[in-house]
């Protein structure tokens, strides 16, 4: 973050007090008079983030102290799903110093279609009350014109009105957990200091391709066999269009622990027209993405999501807050699209980070993302309370020299994505987030840390529980 930038961060709630506190105090009253906040704690989404401090979650959480940031380019959005059929009477915006000068109140059915509510092209920032009217699920902030050089940065994006339909049952995209995990306040504890060190809270899987080159996406394309671009599946054996919980656990795996056999899968890549498979087994680490690592627990059965998206531009790849390293190979580092060249006889590397924040409700949401959020400076969002391993995948792809052809089946390189669906045997799982992530330790797939001998492992020999 730059420096500019954080100057704004301090004078921004002065500035919003001064331009528009005596019209919140009376708008924020009238709404709650007659109406109800609707967008607080919703799944929303954005169509940047400034960095990873900065995520559309922050906007609804109700913390004055955390805000959505977009890149510094127009147009840019921030939608929240209300969850059901909302009639939408008043909208509060409370804008950091990166104010929207030009920009409209939009509301939707289904994510897709909008219609505007309100618009303006002489917006002053501050703390904006809107009275509106307006029905749909979704409801945006459409920026057009940015009042400064900066991105568009809101504290809160707060959503009033009263809902006309009921929520939405998982036939409509939403999966329930059975039962939610309720009552998590995010941990803001750092952990003591130990001796030795710790440096480390995570373990590996480490799985091998399973199936190649198949059109399925069973999160995304759920029984529709051949709706997707083409796949490199890794772990379950059994991973398809039709997947389930019940199937990916009555499945076989790739993974080197029995126990895993959560389905993982990624764009195919290819040189030309030829498919390129990694080799071997891969590496997919399960980490602590919060601060306190002692209060990471297992991932539910059956939590699946996304990573990424085959439509991300260069921009949103390299500023996403799971971009850890992009492509590399060898001294060619922090590539958002494929490097021209890579010395011959190397090998195509790629590291990207999951969310780790889960809002304890949904395994599933439509957009399969929304369920999800990374956390803020290692502290996972009030809307996303449940602190859960932060998978990252490591892959290697066998090609070198040019890279002239070299493509994902989803597009460019910036459009590398991976999907999750957790089918771990879920004894083994506590064990190893237990002894590993909550222990501090740096585990490989038998949750042994070489460096801490004297720690011992979570499973056996066989990388089964003892």
């Amino acid at each position: 973050m730059t420096t500019p930038y954080k100057l704004r961060r301090l004078v921004a709630p002065l500035g919003a007090a001064v331009l528009g506190g005596s019209l919140l105090a009376a708008g924020i009253q009238q709404a709650h008079a007659a109406d109800t906040l609707l967008s607080q704690g919703r799944p929303a989404l954005a169509s940047s983030l400034e960095n990873g401090e900065s995520p559309a979650a922050a906007a609804v959480d109700g913390r004055a102290e955390t805000r959505w940031g977009s890149q510094w380019s127009d147009p840019q959005w921030l939608r929240v799903d209300l969850g059901g059929t909302a009639s939408v009477t008043q909208v509060v915006l409370q804008w950091e110093t990166a104010y929207a000068k030009a920009f409209q109140i939009q509301t939707s059915p289904d994510g897709n279609a909008w219609t505007g509510i309100y618009s303006t092209t002489t917006g002053t920032g501050g703390t904006q009350v809107l009275t509106v009217a307006g029905t749909g699920r979704y409801v945006r902030m459409y920026g057009t014109q940015r009042g400064t050089g900066y991105g568009y940065s809101l504290f809160e994006f707060k959503v009033y009105g009263s809902l006309v339909s009921t929520p939405p049952s998982a036939g409509d995209g939403y999966v329930y957990a059975n039962p939610p995990v309720t009552g998590v306040v995010p941990s803001t504890a750092v952990p003591p200091v130990t001796n030795p060190p710790t440096t480390h809270h995570e373990f590996q899987a480490n799985c091998s391709v399973s199936r190649s080159n198949l059109p399925d996406d069973p999160i995304v394309f759920p029984n529709l066999p051949g709706a997707s671009h083409s796949h490199t599946f890794m772990g379950n054996t059994t991973t398809n269009a039709a997947t389930t919980l019940a199937s990916l656990q009555a499945g076989q795996t790739s993974c080197i622990t029995p126990g895993d056999r959560t389905g993982y899968w990624m764009p195919t890549l290819l040189n030309g027209d030829t498919p390129v498979q990694p080799v071997g087994r891969q590496v997919i680490y399960y980490k602590s993405g919060v601060i306190d690592y002692r209060s990471v627990r297992p991932s539910p059965p059956g939590l699946r999501y996304v990573v990424g998206s085959p439509s991300a531009t260069l921009a949103e790849f390299r500023d996403a807050p799971g971009a850890v390293e992009g492509w590399e190979c060898g001294d060619s580092v922090r590539n958002w699209d494929f490097p021209a060249s890579c010395v011959v006889g190397s090998q195509l590397n790629i590291r990207y980070q999951a969310p780790s924040c889960w809002d304890g409700i949904h395994l599933d949401t439509p957009d399969h993302k929304s369920h999800m959020a990374y956390p803020v400076v290692g502290v996972c969002p009030a809307s996303h309370p449940v602190a859960v391993p932060m998978i990252e995948f490591k892959m290697a792809f066998p090609v070198s020299g040019t890279m002239a052809d070299v493509r994902l089946a989803s597009g460019r390189g910036y459009s590398f994505h991976y999907d999750f669906y957790n089918a771990w045997d879920a004894p083994t799982l506590a064990a190893l987030v237990t002894h590993c992530i909550n222990g501090g330790l740096q585990c490989d797939p038998r949750g042994f840390d070489q460096y801490k001998p004297d720690r011992g492992a979570a499973l056996n020999e066989n990388y089964e529980l003892p």
